[in-house]
């Protein structure tokens, strides 16, 4: 079974770090592209982040840039998005995908993306 989980979510307060990763069972993250994208309440979902095939090219969002980045460990078939100075803004459902690739130089849309985790919830608060 084709699958992607999330792990790392949690309450962290402003300011604080979390690293969430993205685990693949079932095939090899090695030809996909990976795409954060998350979902806050009442909002629609936004890409994060995404890492390419070969870590090729690695995209940010405008709002998460300098504080997020993402990596790729083809041995342990997994990517990680480590998270530093989180503000309440970035409180959302994340999840991660995977596109078969490669995309060149911009993200999967996110209808491009093939498989999708569950998601992982992060929250920000004092």
């Amino acid at each position: 079974q084709l699958q992607l989980v999330e792990s790392g979510g949690g309450l962290v307060q402003p300011g604080g770090s979390l690293r969430l990763s993205c685990a693949a069972s079932g095939f090899s993250l090695d030809y996909y592209a990976i795409g954060w994208i998350r979902q806050a309440p009442g909002k629609e979902r936004e890409g994060v982040s995404c890492i390419d095939v070969s870590d090729r090219n690695i995209n940010y969002a405008d709002s998460v840039k300098g504080r997020f980045t993402i990596s790729r460990d083809n041995a342990k078939n997994t990517v990680t998005l480590q998270m530093n100075s989180l503000k309440p803004e970035d409180t959302a459902v994340y999840y991660c995908a995977a596109a078969p690739g490669p995309w060149g130089t911009r993200c999967p849309r996110l209808y491009e993306y093939h498989y999708w985790g569950q998601g992982t919830q992060v929250t920000i608060s004092s």
